[in-house]
């Protein structure tokens, strides 16, 4: 059985909570396509991720805000399963503050 956003969505913030981190749930108002959580981590890294299922679909906002985050040099990823959330974590483990944003924009 597939998984639904929402179940990838629980698991990373179950994830993020193993880091020692906090998933912020993000909605905003005034800006449409803006990620579904931003994450702070103890090191210091912010992240700005958005969660899909796989087969699921960026919004064309969703991707001009991935662009942006990009250009701006932010740390952003979309993550499409368990196993993407699973690879995200263990990097975050393994790997220094990265000086850029992560290139996962599609699966």
């Amino acid at each position: 059985m597939q998984d639904l956003e929402k179940d990838i969505e629980r698991y990373f913030v179950k994830s993020v909570q193993s880091l020692n981190g906090i998933a912020y749930k993000f909605n905003s108002l005034s800006n449409r396509g803006v990620s579904d959580r931003i994450v702070c981590l103890p090191n210091g890294e912010t992240w700005f991720v958005e969660l899909k299922k796989d087969g699921g679909k960026l919004s064309a906002l969703q991707k001009i805000f991935a662009e942006d985050m990009h250009r701006l040099n932010q740390n952003y990823a979309c993550l499409w399963s368990r196993e993407q959330v699973d690879r995200w974590t263990y990097d975050r483990i393994n790997t220094t503050p990265p000086t850029s944003s992560s290139p996962m924009t599609e699966p």
